[in-house]
């Protein structure tokens, strides 16, 4: 149960700094993207014309909130320090590929990339 409420409390964190660093910040940044979006658009050949950036801005939030609270969540059940640096790095770069590769896919599957 403490995992539980760990993990929801993180989750819920980390989202509210999202939100206010990536969403609210985005209106004063103009064409400037962050570097999720440039992942997403290179990597899936997405059409930034066709997407509503504040929604995939919002969706980007709320995947990195949970792959955050997810391997805090992970690491937090080691009691070494050295393994939980050793987990954390192991965890974060599959959490991450997989989670933008279903971003990725659904916005391709919704036509919303670019004609080649």
């Amino acid at each position: 149960m403490e995992q539980v409420i760990l993990f929801i409390l993180t989750y819920l964190c980390v989202f509210i700094i999202y939100y206010f660093f990536i969403i609210k910040k985005n209106k004063k940044r103009g064409k400037k993207k962050i570097i999720e979006v440039t992942y997403l658009v290179n990597r899936y050949k997405l059409d930034l014309d066709k997407i509503n950036m504040k929604k995939l801005l919002l969706i980007i939030s709320l995947v990195s909130s949970l792959d955050i609270s997810l391997a805090v969540t992970i690491v937090l059940l080691f009691d070494s320090y050295v393994l939980k640096i050793l987990v954390a790095l192991i965890l974060m770069f599959p959490i991450i590929i997989i989670s933008y590769g279903i971003i990725g896919k659904y916005y391709q599957k919704r036509g919303l990339s670019k004609n080649e």
